[in-house]
């Protein structure tokens, strides 16, 4: 199966990017047979940035966006939604890559099940 989770909001102020990250760690350790692509749009493109540092004790999303890129997820960034917030020249986490709408539309059409936060 095919699932894809489509995030929107920034990694931090609300958790909809932790907890999209959560169902899909439970994804991957559920079900490892199955193909989990994370598509990463609007203020969520700053999740993928390398080098996020939190308070003691406060979830990392770069930390959870590693750990699902090496148990096999795809991760694409919006290259649009990431040149807008200034993200051109920024060093982003190994194994996510710059995409577009096209990917995702091709994405969203391959997928058996689709989940937006």
């Amino acid at each position: 199966m095919k699932i894809l989770i489509i995030i929107n909001d920034a990694p931090y102020g609300s958790e909809k990017a932790f907890n999209a990250l959560r169902i899909a760690m439970q994804i991957q350790k559920g079900s490892p047979e199955d193909e989990l692509r994370i598509f990463l749009m609007a203020d969520s493109a700053t999740a993928a940035i390398l080098g996020q540092t939190v308070p003691q004790g406060y979830y990392n999303i770069e930390t959870m966006l590693s750990a699902i890129i090496y148990k096999g997820g795809n991760v694409k960034i919006c290259g649009t939604c990431a040149d807008a917030r200034g993200l051109k020249n920024t060093k982003l986490i190994e194994g996510t890559e710059i995409s577009n709408m096209s990917d995702l539309a091709k994405w969203t059409l391959e997928s058996d099940k689709v989940l937006t936060f």
